[in-house]
């Protein structure tokens, strides 16, 4: 496969045989991954290993079948602040009925630029993540929280779109507008939303950052796997949310024929928060969730997302929410943190 990931198809003709297979090469590829969770430099010989090499790959494929995408990815990246070189690592392989992702959590691109503040240093951790193949949209959508990824893009690095900070005023360490950055359940009222809130974030050019673990993981738009400003083509499919449908960049054909960026049904409220101690007070400016209102102008819906040639998913968008702000499907629990 070439760096336009024209990604090909393995069918076995036995299931019992395919998900013994299934299950051996993923414990093999898992094993091999544990030696890969301390940072290292990579010296020159080593720098090519087996796999198809996706370092800033674009990504063309669009199909909505996670099996389109079996096979072993890897890319030499390097953490620009720590200037510590680390290698990518991500296998996907399917059954009939799921498809399992596999990786040491290291993107495909550098990260962790002049520009950004990791509370935590980069740690590769092994992740593996279930996407069913057939998902069906639910009787009911299911809200995002804070206890599971919500997506996985093919580079191996989870989407964790929530924040944990929030409105706070009488936090032990609020900052100067009320806010705290830790402590807050999706529950709570005025949660942070990080995009509109990124340099108390610390995130990089890639809309990223750690986690207290040191798991890398985006908050929007990653700024990578996909071009979002150029209008020839719709964009391809990214990854795979947790409910199995996927996510495809920001860009899609519509029912004019015109190739235009997917625009959000969201918008800011028009009316001012509450004064404190009930709110934060002042206008609404995307700084909280609560902030934004679904009013259905856009593309998309509720969820982010929209059925284009009888395929539905999310697409990335420019402002709120982002990639995600429901699942239209069920969510798969090995995405639980």
């Amino acid at each position: 496969m070439s760096q336009t990931c024209a990604f090909v198809r393995l069918i076995y003709p036995d299931r019992r045989f395919q998900m013994e297979r299934r299950r051996f090469s993923m414990i093999r590829f898992l094993a091999a991954l544990a030696v890969l969770t301390a940072p290292v430099t990579l010296p020159a010989w080593a720098q090519q290993s087996q796999g198809t090499d996706i370092t800033n790959a674009i990504f063309k494929n669009r199909s909505g079948d996670c099996a389109d995408y079996i096979g072993d990815y890897t890319a030499t990246v390097e953490d620009i602040q720590k200037q510590t070189k680390y290698q990518s690592q991500v296998k996907i392989v399917a059954d009939d009925e799921t498809c399992t992702i596999a990786s040491n959590g290291t993107p495909n691109h550098d990260f962790n630029g002049a520009t950004a503040r990791f509370a935590n240093d980069f740690k590769p951790l092994v992740s593996e993540f279930q996407v069913p193949r057939n998902p069906q949209k639910a009787a009911k959508t299911t809200p995002l929280g804070q206890r599971a990824y919500n997506a996985v893009l093919f580079n191996g690095v989870p989407v964790d779109l929530l924040s944990a900070g929030c409105y706070r005023p009488n936090g032990p360490r609020a900052d100067k507008n009320g806010n705290v950055l830790a402590g807050c359940t999706a529950r709570d009222p005025w949660l942070i939303d990080p995009p509109s809130y990124d340099k108390y974030f610390g995130v990089d050019l890639h809309n990223a950052h750690t986690q207290p673990d040191g798991r890398y993981h985006y908050h929007s738009n990653p700024n990578a796997l996909f071009v979002d400003r150029e209008f020839t083509e719709p964009s391809p499919v990214i990854g795979f949310a947790s409910d199995g449908f996927p996510i495809f960049g920001s860009i899609f054909k519509d029912d004019s024929g015109k190739i235009r960026a997917a625009v959000s049904g969201y918008e800011l409220k028009t009316q001012d928060r509450p004064a404190p101690p009930n709110g934060p007070g002042g206008k609404p400016d995307g700084t909280y969730i609560d902030d934004y209102t679904f009013t259905g102008n856009g593309d998309l819906d509720e969820c982010n997302g929209m059925t284009v040639d009888g395929q539905y998913g999310y697409y990335i968008t420019s402002t709120y929410p982002w990639i995600m702000n429901c699942y239209a499907g069920t969510p798969n629990p090995s995405f639980q943190k």
